[in-house]
């Protein structure tokens, strides 16, 4: 029952952490789409940086950007800043119930580092906050003068936490930890430097004076930031679905091609919203296509025949599946996180592995995402006779 109620709280709580971080990215992408698009009229109201019309669902919308603020602010001024916070708050949650609670099926990987539950938890969370701190610095630092050289910097940071992570977590925790390393950096720039500078750029508006214009330009270096690391932080969030993209030694480059097959797009996106010159851009899509060919290459599968090796005895065979596979894929599984096997995806039999082998081949022989953190230590060489197994027996 406790595992039952253990996944309603993961649902519900993935479940808000999609809602709330759809209507972030939405208004971010949003604001980056308005800034854009506007366009000098003729006629502006005093003050007003340009314009932009717009329809939508059957009415017209006319937005004025003012190059400061207007010479009055009404009382109902919107602040877009609880998408950012709560999608952080709901992502930080499902880290906890998802990975803190089941350190050892989902973070630890004996392979890799034997760790403590406590141990993987307090690395996790003391890295998160280490990696705001180090990136903060680098912006705050003489090399935030330098947008080229400040942007490489980040490149090469986030690079290094997933080749850190992926000698220290199991394949599956390594990944999300980088989406969960840029997260919060996205978060704690609205939280610590994006608002707090807009409402101190307000305060002189209504005080009569005039803001620091240094505030909004490290307010805007900032969201560009965020703007530019959203798709690629989507998707190392879902990559715990994808054990191609973890289940090998080199997890970094994979993050290293994300991040800029992503950040291409995303300036694509931009430029054309900006209504530049296709010629001048266009070679972003070229170097997103690079990366891509990049990515598919280091994770393609081992291709070694799986009936190259010695065919297991059916004995031999549900030695393995009882040692490796039964505890979690059984129809009354033993493991204490699953209350049902994961993916109804039954291995208690001979017959029941013939049926998932495509699925077994994929996690366990040519992946390592099965056994979960590889809590039973499954070897190279069982995996192999795994493999040999089911290729002989195919129905």
């Amino acid at each position: 029952m406790l595992s039952f109620l253990v996944d309603w709280l993961n649902l519900l709580l993935r479940w808000a952490h999609f809602i709330i971080g759809i209507g972030w990215i939405g208004a971010s992408f949003y604001f980056v789409w308005l800034d854009l698009s506007l366009r000098k009229r003729e006629k502006m109201n005093p003050g007003v940086y340009g314009t932009s019309w717009m329809v939508h669902g059957g009415g017209f919308y006319h937005v004025e950007k003012y190059t400061v603020a207007p010479e009055r602010l009404p009382e109902d001024l919107h602040w877009f800043v609880w998408e950012a916070y709560l999608t952080w708050l709901t992502g930080f949650c499902l880290l906890i119930v998802q990975y803190y609670l089941n350190a050892s099926t989902y973070m630890i990987d004996p392979a890799v580092m034997p760790l403590e539950p406590w141990q993987a938890i307090a690395i996790s969370i003391a890295s998160l906050a280490a990696g705001w701190l180090l990136y903060d610095g680098l912006c705050r630092s003489p090399i935030g003068q330098k947008p080229a050289l400040l942007g490489a910097c980040v490149f090469v940071v986030i690079c290094a936490a997933a080749f850190g992570f992926s000698h220290v977590f199991s394949g599956r925790a390594a990944l999300i930890h980088v989406g969960a390393l840029v997260g919060t950096m996205m978060a704690a720039n609205v939280f610590m430097v994006i608002i707090p500078n807009q409402r101190k750029m307000t305060a002189s508006l209504l005080a009569g004076e005039a803001p620091d214009p240094r505030l909004g330009q490290i307010g805007k270096q900032r969201s560009t930031h965020n703007n530019y690391l959203t798709l690629p932080v989507l998707l190392m969030m879902i990559s715990g679905h994808y054990p191609m993209l973890y289940s090998h030694p080199e997890t970094w480059l994979v993050v290293a091609f994300i991040l800029v097959i992503g950040a291409m797009v995303r300036h694509y996106i931009n430029r054309a919203d900006a209504g530049d010159d296709f010629a001048t851009y266009s070679w972003a899509l070229l170097v997103a296509a690079i990366a891509l060919v990049g990515a598919i290459y280091v994770t393609k599968p081992d291709d070694t025949p799986l009936s190259a090796g010695p065919v297991p005895s059916d004995t031999e065979m549900l030695a393995i599946l009882d040692a490796h596979c039964v505890t979690c894929h059984a129809p009354d599984p033993a493991h204490e996180s699953f209350d049902q096997p994961p993916g109804d995806v039954v291995l208690h039999t001979l017959s029941h592995l013939q049926r998932f082998g495509d699925i077994v081949i994929v996690q366990a022989v040519r992946g390592q995402a099965m056994p979960l953190g590889n809590e039973s230590e499954m070897t190279r060489d069982e995996r192999q006779a795994l493999g040999a197994w089911i290729e002989a027996n195919r129905q």
